[in-house]
């Protein structure tokens, strides 16, 4: 494919004027453009496929878009429920393209998860124009194919989470940067903060991981002299402050009376939420008002989010999602940097490495040893960085593989794909077994024929067995991901490993342990003993029914009418989580047509129809209705808001009808938190019962 798209510079092309062009440079600029087609429109049909399987997808955002698309305030603000109660823990800005498209055709899932599928799509396109522009047609069809078959993007790009917006804005960036190196002109370097200030509004600081590569490169290569590149440097940071900082002002300038409590922080404040549960605690582990505790445990150095190091990447937990081509990515860089070793300052080839590879040495680090909340979709941010490694180091190497040493870096690239795909097929032994041994004869056999010297005519087959030994691992976790249902807080890419509750088969979208090896706080895994007398009967329930092509579930015994996308993910026992019953902190409540029912008695004489501990535990019931339900706390139960002195006016004001009791403050909370208090005082001053393995208080009829 190389040397078909670069025929134009065939030195054997016929000496054409320049009124009569290279008929056979027109033919290459089809073939790349059928090509480019072909690549963009299967992105687009891959993610489509199956895609109502995700049902709701993360519940806890699914209720904010709801909320948005029913308020404007809610819409501007974030806000868990159209009433606004409470944020969500992150800016809206990645609720904002589903929330409108709700508005736009209705709430269900295929117009809530679309954009996410656009915004992938659009990801994969911008890879392939940044890249191609700095190392041609090839390089860029490359990059673009390697990140769509990525597991973890193609998971995220069919989720609701902020993650879809984050890394477009994030590819978006990089993009304007490699047309600032290319002209040095001020609107490329605005436009580059601009993109970096909103991806803010997305997910915090999670997009500055980039910025460091982002200033580095244009310090280095950027055309103008130094002084006025530093000035520039200053206008995109400046950029960068705008575009973000009109919302933080704006909600900080908001009377806190009249705007929802910003979920995440303990004392109402963006500023707080920033830089300390979505900011520094992260990298530290003192996230207050988290889930658990995050940093490292001794002996083993294995804490509840996994442990950290330089391995983490290759981990049972994380390595399927991302670590494919990570050492490959790295060689090639590597590769790159030294064959640009003699150009000038101003290189566009050597800058572009020093973007990419930054990009992912940055994030890869960062992820590696931060204490704090990690999960395996996190890892998505990386995708980028190694596929355009992967077309930007490739292709050049490829064309100077005359050389000894460039034959040998090739031929390890390819040797060291081929181990981490037969590694990482190795945990799930049952996954398409023949694979591995295919990709470890085909890959041995590709990098045995790029070492040695062999004639032209069987080259192509050779980088067709590269490509076959460095991608078909990463093609068959994704496809099985885009046919598997992914729902919940914590959903991961490809079949089951020892990673995440030991080996065996998964239930669609089903979270068994937290990444450190434990269970979800407070409870057991589908299969796991319930106490008793250890007869099968004892075991954790199938939670859920599979959504149909509506993007509804088909009732089941436990839960008549439950909704779509009702997770399966991290649903715990002896309560929170259990068919029928309310949610905990990684599942929803399944509502069923009994507590739907009952939740819309007189409905619109209330502000919010009813009121759960934890975001999960409202959602459900919220989706289900379509009408607000306060979740208390936030998601992990553990915000002080409401206050109790607050929750008590409201029910004395009659703004709340219902409290759905068995959750209690979550494992963020204590027994003195305001969830705490909260529950505690209902359950002694109302009458509880039993609706569709729901626990209801009438908040109207005080005993």
């Amino acid at each position: 494919m190389t040397d078909t798209l670069t025929a134009s510079s065939n030195p054997a092309a016929p000496n054409l004027s320049p009124a009569q062009p290279d008929p056979r440079a027109h033919l290459s600029i089809r073939r790349e453009y059928v090509l480019l087609a072909l690549l963009l429109v299967g992105t687009t049909a891959a993610y489509l496929y199956n895609l109502s399987a995700n049902g709701w997808a993360n519940t806890f955002y699914s209720a904010a878009v709801q909320a948005g698309s029913e308020s404007w305030k809610a819409f501007f603000f974030g806000s868990s429920d159209a009433a606004n109660s409470i944020t969500v823990d992150k800016p809206p800005a990645s609720l904002w393209p589903m929330a409108l498209s709700a508005r736009l055709f209705g709430l269900n899932s295929w117009s809530m998860l679309v954009p996410q599928v656009l915004l992938g799509v659009g990801s994969v396109a911008l890879l392939w124009a940044t890249v191609r522009k700095v190392f041609g047609p090839a390089a860029g069809l490359l990059a673009g194919l390697t990140l769509a078959v990525t597991p973890v993007a193609a998971l995220m790009f069919r989720f609701n989470n902020p993650e879809a917006l984050l890394i477009f804005l994030m590819v978006a960036a990089a993009w304007a940067m490699t047309r600032a190196v290319d002209d040095g002109r001020w609107r490329w370097l605005v436009l580059t903060g601009a993109f970096i200030g909103f991806g803010f509004l997305a997910k915090q600081l999670q997009v500055l991981l980039v910025v460091p590569a982002l200033a580095l490169t244009y310090l280095v290569a950027g055309p103008p002299r130094l002084g006025k590149r530093i000035a520039q440097l200053f206008a995109a940071g400046a950029a960068m402050v705008v575009a973000a900082g009109w919302w933080l002002l704006a909600v900080e300038l908001w009377p806190a009376s009249s705007r929802p409590w910003i979920g995440g922080s303990q004392n109402n404040s963006i500023v707080e939420l920033t830089l300390g549960y979505n900011g520094l605690g992260r990298l530290n582990g003192h996230e207050t008002g988290s889930v658990g505790p995050g940093g490292e445990l001794p002996p083993g150095g294995n804490g509840m989010w996994g442990q950290t190091g330089i391995t983490r990447m290759f981990d049972n937990a994380q390595g399927g999602q991302i670590a494919w081509l990570i050492p490959a990515a790295l060689l090639l860089l590597v590769t790159g940097l030294v064959l640009r070793g003699r150009a000038p300052r101003t290189d566009d080839k050597r800058a572009a490495l020093i973007l990419w590879g930054g990009w992912l040495i940055v994030t890869g680090l960062v992820f590696s040893f931060m204490q704090g909340i990690f999960h395996q979709y996190y890892t998505v941010a990386l995708a980028p960085g190694i596929a355009a490694l992967v077309g930007a180091g490739t292709v050049p190497a490829w064309r100077e593989r005359d050389r000894p040493w460039v034959r040998l870096a090739l031929a390890a690239a390819v040797a060291l794909s081929t181990t981490i795909a037969w590694m990482l097929l190795s945990r799930s032994a049952d996954f398409v077994p023949w694979l591995r041994w295919a990709i470890l004869v085909t890959g041995l056999a590709a990098a045995l024929g790029v070492l040695v010297p062999v004639p032209r005519k069987v080259l192509t087959g050779i980088a067709v067995a590269a490509a076959f030994a460095s991608l078909a691992g990463p093609v068959a976790y994704t496809v099985q991901t885009l046919a598997d249902s992914h729902q919940g807080s914590i959903p991961t890419a490809g079949p089951a490993t020892g990673g995440w509750g030991g080996p065996g088969p998964r239930m669609p979208g089903e979270m068994r342990a937290m990444p450190g090896g434990s269970p979800p706080p407070g409870g057991l895994f589908p299969g796991q003993e319930l106490p008793g007398d250890g007869s099968t009967d004892d075991t954790v329930p199938a939670l859920g029914a599979a959504p149909n092509s509506s993007g509804s579930a088909a009732p089941d015994d436990s839960a008549a009418g439950q909704q779509a996308g009702a997770p399966t993910d991290g649903r715990m026992i002896g309560g929170p989580g259990m068919p029928g019953g309310p949610g905990g902190l990684l599942g929803a409540t399944t509502a069923g047509n009994e507590l739907v029912a009952l939740m819309e008695t007189d409905a619109s004489q209330y502000t919010w129809v009813a009121a759960a501990v934890g975001s999960n535990s409202a959602a459900g019931v919220q989706l289900a209705t379509g009408m607000p339900v306060m979740p208390v706390g936030g998601f992990n139960g553990s915000d002080p808001s409401p206050t109790l002195e607050q929750f008590q006016q409201y029910v004395r004001d009659g703004e709340i009808h219902y409290f759905l009791g068995g959750s209690r403050g979550g494992p963020g909370g204590s027994s003195e938190s305001e969830s705490s208090r909260i529950s505690d005082w209902v359950e002694q001053n109302f009458t509880a019962i039993e609706v569709d393995g729901v626990t209801v208080y009438d908040l109207t009829a005080r005993e």
